[in-house]
């Protein structure tokens, strides 16, 4: 991650910023107008959390209308053992400078005029509730704890938590 003036010292906005800190893609899901739930892949940016998830989406996204009929949204994170998922209100923001700090060069390939492209929407989620489980990556170690639950063993499947990120 790259700019660090905005470290929380919230222990539990730093386990989260912690937990998805090396997961390229995140899922976010919104309520239709149709009142259906979509998801859909973005990019995580390489910034440290500070309670905002951050993201560059197109204006012609129907992310667009979803946000704006209704802000309530949930982002999930997985990767090697760690799964996330966190709830919030998203904002969509005009804000240059905020682009220009989480741009990244993969985006060229949905805004070719680089960070000015005026199709670039900038969305912020403030993060209010997070979940999350962490087992162990290694699929040997998940197979002898499978093994112990089939014997009637106690298994150590991994941890789970609840954050309260607007306490």
């Amino acid at each position: 991650m790259k700019n660090t003036a905005h470290i929380s010292s919230d222990p539990e906005v730093k386990k989260l910023g912690d937990l998805i800190k090396d997961i390229r893609i995140a899922m976010l899901t919104t309520l239709t107008p149709e009142n259906k739930l979509h998801s859909t892949p973005l990019m995580t940016q390489e910034i440290d959390f500070d309670g905002d998830l951050w993201f560059l989406i197109s204006k012609n996204s129907t992310k667009i209308q979803d946000i704006q009929k209704n802000e309530d949204v949930s982002v999930s994170y997985a990767s090697h053992g760690k799964y996330i998922s966190i709830t919030g209100t998203a904002e969509l923001l005009e804000d240059q400078e905020k682009v220009q700090e989480v741009w990244h060069k993969a985006y060229e390939a949905w805004f070719p005029q680089g960070p000015q492209d005026p199709n670039i929407q900038l969305l912020r989620i403030s993060a209010d509730k997070a979940e999350y489980w962490e087992g162990h990556a290694s699929p040997v170690y998940r197979m002898i704890e499978f093994v112990k639950i089939a014997t009637g063993k106690p298994a150590n499947m991994g941890t789970h938590g609840t954050l309260d990120l607007k306490h």
